[in-house]
């Protein structure tokens, strides 16, 4: 792949917030969670946990915690991408809860990348009750969820945003 089609691909991807009425295949998912290996690491310690969510009425459950966002509950799948904090603070002390968060995130763009190569929609979705998600989903008091992200078979168009030109956000050796 070339820089030229690595740039369409990624102009491809899309949030998408409904979803066919579709299983997603158990390999396909298989493959699509192994690329969360691919991420980078601070010190190769993988900070980070995912759980994988099928059941409709945890789904339900989901949305609920997430401000009723109904495209959780109607996702055949969710993944509830997770910051591992006791792994990375016990190399990295404090900073190791920063490099939990970021590494989470980074297995979470993966995740929705390599759903994209697969031909499935994904949605990151951030607005959520901690407390409830961890409740819901009995996490430990070390894990932090970072994000629902839904995917499935989209069924509907990708609709492209507005964005900001890059230079609005490019600084050249100071601010």
């Amino acid at each position: 792949m070339n820089l030229s089609d690595f740039g369409q691909f990624l102009s491809t991807r899309r949030s998408v917030r409904r979803y066919q009425d579709r299983e997603v295949e158990p390999e396909l998912l298989d493959t699509i969670l192994k690329m969360g290996e691919k991420a980078p690491s601070a010190g190769n310690v993988e900070s980070w946990d995912i759980v994988v969510v099928r059941d409709p009425s945890v789904r339900e459950f989901l949305a609920d915690a997430a401000l009723q966002q109904e495209h959780i509950a109607h996702a055949p799948v969710v993944l509830v991408v997770c910051a591992n904090y006791v792994r990375s603070m016990a190399r990295y002390s404090e900073r190791g809860i920063l490099y939990a968060l970021e590494e989470a995130t980074i297995v979470a763009t993966y995740l929705m990348l390599g759903a994209q190569a697969a031909g499935l929609a994904t949605c990151w979705t951030g607005g959520f009750d901690d407390e409830q998600v961890r409740d819901i989903l009995k996490l430990p008091t070390h894990i932090r969820p970072v994000t629902l992200l839904t995917l499935g078979y989209g069924a509907e168009a990708a609709i492209s945003p507005v964005r900001r030109d890059v230079q609005e956000h490019i600084h050249q050796d100071e601010w």
